[in-house]
């Protein structure tokens, strides 16, 4: 590519690795974000630019240097400002009808498995519906789908086993027999290069999964073993953990969303008739290689 590539919420925990793992690989790269500069340094040398994704004001002439765009931009928890809506769909639909205009190449949606248009959880739905606005506004982009995503220093993982340290009785969701196939975040922003660099994978729609899968309880478990600790684990019904999610929902900073509880009613693992890892050409890394779980 001769021109940057853009990197919306590339401050992000996902658009941070993306970001590094395209500057590895000589990219040019422009981070925009409604903070601009606000960086570490492992992204210096990175052009910014502040932009807000929700106001139109800010994209006059935004992507006019741009070869790709990547949303990666996540709302998941609403407040009076900002709705699942405006983010997800109105704003996703913006940035691609944008992208579209000013003739950029290639365009990335950001998205997560187990979206679904008919979904009771507001985040699920507009996640899907953002998807549709998409493809509708950029026909050529890419949908990447990832499953929980976990990192090196303890994302996902280690929050699971804090958890399990902390408490002597462990609740589960349902039976705890959900199935979940957690993906590396370094695997992900691989997946994107890969995407950038490959001309037959427009329009396509890719889950991301690891090589490894596992119910809830399994996880927990192992979270157990590691720490040494013998725990009770209790089976909740999944209409309290919704009820639990409404009373939580009142918080500033709720520790249970409503999005959280729908999504662990069904597994969350790469489906059928979607590209993947495989796809690309990629080996994603497992979790218990890594001596996370």
């Amino acid at each position: 590519m001769n021109g940057e590539v853009f990197v919306l919420g590339g401050e992000g925990f996902l658009g941070r690795a993306i970001v590094q793992e395209l500057l590895a690989h000589g990219f040019s790269v422009c981070i925009a974000s409604r903070r601009a500069g606000n960086f570490t340094s492992a992204t210096s040398g990175v052009q910014h630019l502040k932009l807000d994704i929700t106001e139109e004001a800010t994209f006059e002439d935004a992507f006019k240097t741009a070869d790709a765009v990547v949303n990666c931009v996540g709302l998941y928890v609403e407040t009076p400002q900002l709705s699942f809506q405006a983010v997800h769909v109105d704003s996703a639909r913006r940035v691609a009808e944008r992208a579209r205009g000013a003739g950029v190449g290639k365009f990335i949606q950001i998205s997560g498995i187990g979206v679904d248009p008919n979904s009771t959880s507001a985040y699920v739905k507009a996640r899907a519906d953002g998807e549709d606005a998409v493809r509708n506004a950029f026909p050529d982009a890419t949908i990447l789908r990832p499953s929980a995503m976990f990192d090196r220093e303890g994302a996902f993982f280690g929050a699971l086993e804090a958890m399990v340290r902390a408490l002597p009785v462990v609740p589960l969701f349902g039976d705890g027999v959900t199935r979940l196939q957690p993906v590396y975040v370094g695997d992900v922003a691989q997946a994107v290069r890969r995407v950038l660099d490959t001309e037959n994978v427009d329009s396509r729609v890719f889950e991301l999964g690891g090589p490894d899968i596992y119910t809830f309880r399994e996880i927990l478990q192992r979270a157990a073993t590691r720490c040494d600790r013998r725990r009770f684990f209790l089976q909740i019904p999944f209409w309290v953990w919704r009820s639990l999610a409404r009373v939580a929902s009142v918080l500033p900073k709720p520790p249970l969303t409503m999005a959280q509880v729908v999504l662990m009613e069904n597994d969350n693992v790469v489906g059928d008739d979607v590209g993947t890892f495989a796809d690309l050409s990629i080996s994603p890394k497992s979790a218990a290689e890594m001596g996370l779980v």
